[in-house]
């Protein structure tokens, strides 16, 4: 499914989310807004390697950021493979892949079509709120 934030598009697999496309949408805008510090839904994180980074990712608090060689650490990898995987996020925003930066900076961010490092920056300015 498709929905908006602010400018920007994003793609969730909402076949991974136990909600309906109207519930997600519905939460990503009260976050959006500022109404909602976390989403109420459950997530099926895939049986792979980038589903184990969604797991991680999930454990980094709001305001808060991990670089990709802290998660690579966690999960015994390389911080390319992290970064891999988080542009594999099928569930970006509720699954918060933003939080995960790299070492000197931003990183990247798949989340969106477009401007996607403005999309993640915006996204951890609001959490830094």
């Amino acid at each position: 499914m498709q929905t908006n934030m602010w400018d920007w598009q994003v793609e969730i697999d909402d076949t991974l989310v136990s909600a309906s496309p109207d519930e997600i949408r519905g939460q990503i805008v009260e976050y959006e807004n500022g109404d909602r510090d976390e989403f109420d839904l459950n997530v099926e994180f895939p049986a792979s390697f980038t589903g184990r980074v969604m797991s991680e990712m999930t454990d980094v608090p709001r305001g808060e950021t991990r670089t990709y060689g802290d998660i690579a650490e966690t999960l015994d990898t390389a911080a390319i493979a992290v970064g891999q995987a988080c542009g594999r996020n099928p569930v970006p925003v509720v699954v918060p892949c933003h939080r995960v930066v790299a070492a000197d900076g931003l990183g990247g961010y798949s989340g969106g079509k477009g401007d996607r490092l403005t999309l993640k920056k915006r996204l951890l300015d609001l959490e830094s709120e």
